[in-house]
């Protein structure tokens, strides 16, 4: 399921964290954190809880500005705010949906695709992606768990996103839920950072991954690379067995 790299990938392409540090009085929450996340790639970030993933999450959305390190974007420093996100070309879901209850599920998207200047066929054409057209006049409140996630993706992809940024995104979903969730995933022509805590779906959709325990990167490789490194297997994966 892995998407093939781009024909042509300049190191300084995409989004770079360098050697991210972030404390919160006495408490380090990350330490010399590194990562890149090419045009077209698909990198998560994995750890056990209390390792960092959200802090990572929140300093690239602009929510947690970083106490060391820089950010950049095709190799330009970036101080990433989440009002402006969107006209830099990233978009995100958080934990959760965040959908408004009173607004339809076409409404819901349309007001992400107003927010990024597109036309409304945008909406249609996200929600078709997401496979949620025929709940497109429904309140999301009724829909189930499920349908409400992707109709959270849409609204997000409705920007036409080149780095699209996802927050747990097989959180509530069951296994059949989280095996479309990756073929849509894997189906998506921009870069994702996938925050997850299901391996199943890390390990699938993912052409690199990050492991982070006690705020400080344990391993980064492939997916293959990471099922056999012991490191991992200690800190995190030996942990879910």
């Amino acid at each position: 399921m892995t998407r093939p790299a781009p024909a042509t990938d300049p190191d300084s392409d995409g989004l770079s964290l360098h050697r991210i540090g972030v404390r919160f009085g006495g408490l380090v929450a990350l330490d010399d954190v590194s990562l890149r996340v090419p045009p077209g790639r698909t990198v998560g970030v994995i750890g056990p809880n209390g390792a960092g993933k959200t802090t990572l999450f929140n300093v690239v959305c602009g929510f947690v500005t970083p106490t060391t390190g820089t950010i950049t974007l095709d190799g330009r420093a970036l101080r990433p705010r989440p009002h402006r996100l969107a006209r830099l070309g990233i978009a995100r879901t958080l934990q959760g949906v965040g959908l408004f209850g009173g607004l339809t599920v076409l409404e819901n998207v349309m007001v992400g695709a107003e927010h990024a200047g597109r036309r409304p066929e945008s909406a249609w054409e996200a929600l078709e992606r997401c496979g949620v057209t025929p709940q497109a006049h429904a309140l999301p409140g009724g829909l189930p768990y499920a349908v409400r996630k992707r109709v959270a993706l849409a609204r997000a992809l409705v920007a036409q996103p080149r780095l699209l940024l996802l927050d747990e995104p097989a959180g509530g979903l069951g296994a059949d839920e989280i095996a479309e969730l990756g073929e849509l995933i894997t189906g998506l022509p921009c870069a994702v950072l996938l925050v997850e805590h299901h391996m199943d779906l890390v390990m699938a959709v993912c052409d690199e991954i990050l492991v982070l325990d006690f705020g400080k990167p344990v391993a980064h490789g492939t997916p293959a690379e990471i099922r056999t490194d012991q490191a991992v297997v200690d800190a995190y994966l030996g942990a879910a067995a």
